[in-house]
């Protein structure tokens, strides 16, 4: 069975992506969850990554670390299954992911990650409010794209959707302002029972 080592469920937006592929495409995995920011985390991440960082996915011998890696990992597991089946469509959703993936630098140091906590007002850069309005058009212009084949960026449920989970909890943290349509797509991801099983950990933790 594949393992996934995993941050804290409130914090770690990076482990969240590879967990709800896994999650979506029903592979059994078992997961290993770390502490963040605590002596003991340094120690423990070394025995299954020397790049020190979660996620981290063990398949038997095999660690693969960094999530955009992780999700190609599961995309060749399940028979290419994590992006969509359309070779323009799956390169357009890659392109975006990977934009995520690199990018939005401002937004991310202003509004971490707070998976449960709701009704956070801290005010944005001009860096990170153009980092809004650059996922707003993001989302808009997949959802115009492909709004008759379902409610997701691409229609059906992909790894694209993994990449911007995390963003979709942050605009729930701190209240961002996003279009009609964006709000829509909000609204669908925070309705999807694998996510609602996070926050729920995620409240778990931080009552603890």
């Amino acid at each position: 069975m594949l393992s996934l080592v995993i941050g804290n469920k409130q914090l770690s937006s990076w482990s969240l992506r590879p967990w709800l592929v896994l999650r979506h495409l029903e592979i059994a995995f078992r997961e290993i969850p770390l502490t963040l920011d605590v002596p003991s985390f340094g120690p423990a991440i070394q025995q299954y990554s020397a790049a020190g960082r979660v996620p981290v996915l063990v398949d038997g011998d095999l660690g693969i670390w960094d999530s955009l890696a992780i999700i190609e990992y599961l995309h060749e597991k399940s028979a290419g299954r994590a992006w969509p089946s359309d070779p323009a469509q799956r390169a357009h959703a890659r392109s975006i992911s990977a934009e995520m993936h690199s990018g939005f630098a401002a937004l991310r140091q202003s509004w971490p990650l707070q998976a449960a906590t709701t009704g956070l007002r801290v005010p944005l850069s001009p860096e990170g409010r153009k980092d809004v309005a650059r996922i707003d058009e993001l989302w808009q212009d997949c959802r115009r794209r492909h709004r008759n084949a379902g409610p997701w960026l691409f229609g059906k449920w992909s790894a694209a959707d993994a990449f911007y989970a995390p963003v979709v909890l942050r605009f729930r943290s701190y209240g961002a302002s996003v279009s009609e349509v964006s709000a829509a797509y909000v609204s669908q991801t925070l309705a999807d029972p694998s996510l609602i099983e996070w926050i729920a950990a995620a409240e778990e933790e931080i009552a603890a």
